[in-house]
């Protein structure tokens, strides 16, 4: 994914209320900006790190510039959970993604029951494949953690995975890891352990597990690589 439009530079000056942050801009002044994050966004959203920004066209938007990605020692990090479905889509139809190549069929956002939608559904032939994805950004000594909150709707949805695979369906659980400073992933267990222990028991009953790492730059962000990872 290359951005459309070449991304402001500035420097974090704190993160609050989950989707704000004030920013101090390359071209001088601040800003209180969008972040589009839900995470607690730990282990990346040091005050006084470097960000890239992005600015909306809509004049009517409060807040027009977006928080898209902020440095944290060597890596750049994407934190922007909004183009993450985005990126797994284009790796999908790219071919990066060796276990999903040839789909004949994508769809986005499907409705799995009353409650719930999944990210992605692919077809081949008969076969229906459930993806859902989730953008990983926290890293600890070099191992990517997911979630970094507590995250009741992120269970709900293995077990989801877990109904669509006893019908006779596939599930994945898709993991982007958005930064290079990562060498393998595991579930963070001690910040949700029911979360770890629910990933770990549907593996078992039979939910995919893929986990893959995106190169962040200010020019674009793309998949390179799948990382291995334990339960």
């Amino acid at each position: 994914m290359i951005f459309p439009e070449q991304l402001e530079p500035g420097i974090l000056l704190k993160r609050y209320k989950r989707f704000l942050a004030d920013v101090e801009l390359g071209t001088g002044g601040q800003a209180t900006v969008h972040c589009p994050n839900s995470g607690s966004m730990l282990s990346c959203s040091t005050a006084g790190s470097p960000v890239y920004l992005s600015r909306s066209s809509n004049r009517t938007r409060k807040y027009p510039l977006t928080l898209e990605m902020i440095r944290t020692g060597s890596a750049w990090v994407g934190v922007n959970t909004s183009l993450t479905n985005q990126l797994v889509v284009e790796g999908i139809e790219k071919g990066d993604i060796s276990e999903l190549r040839s789909p004949d069929s994508i769809r986005r956002e499907v409705k799995v029951s009353a409650a719930s939608r999944l990210d992605v559904m692919l077809t081949r032939g008969a076969r229906k494949i459930y993806i859902e994805i989730k953008s990983c950004t926290l890293v600890i000594d070099s191992c990517a953690m997911f979630p970094d909150a507590v995250t009741a709707r992120g269970t709900r949805h293995l077990e989801e995975l877990a109904r669509l695979v006893g019908l006779g369906a596939e599930g994945i659980l898709f993991f982007l890891v958005q930064r290079l400073d990562a060498d393998f992933f595991r579930p963070a267990a001690h910040i949700d352990p029911l979360y770890a222990e629910t990933l770990a028991r549907v593996s078992r009953q039979g939910v995919q597990i893929l986990v893959y790492q995106a190169e962040v730059l200010p020019q674009g962000i793309r998949i390179v690589r799948p990382l291995p990872f334990s339960l």
